[in-house]
């Protein structure tokens, strides 16, 4: 496997009620490349997002899930995302801004 390079990490943000009430105490929910670790997604944020820093990262594996079609039986990809908790004099990340 190529290296994963910082911009390769985050494949795009979370979008759900749950991860919009989370913004209010900076924390930031995004899908990332599956084989990337902590350090990588704290890396990746700190220079896509100017004026960042990372407070920590929390990480979970998703299953794919199991879908039908006819008689057929299969799953979706697996994915892997990652929750971004900012310092407290850290800038906000401006996707979010207008949501």
């Amino acid at each position: 496997m190529a290296a994963i390079q910082y911009y390769d990490v985050i494949l795009k943000p979370v979008i759900t009620e749950k991860s919009m009430a989370g913004m209010s105490e900076k924390k930031y929910t995004f899908l990332v490349h599956p084989e990337a670790n902590k350090t990588m997604i704290k890396e990746a944020v700190e220079k896509m997002f100017e004026g960042t820093k990372v407070a920590k990262v929390n990480t979970m594996n998703m299953d794919g899930k199991t879908k039908r079609r006819g008689n057929i039986y299969g799953k979706t990809a697996k994915t892997k995302k990652a929750i971004v908790q900012l310092t407290a004099d850290s800038k906000d990340i401006e996707i979010f801004a207008g949501l």
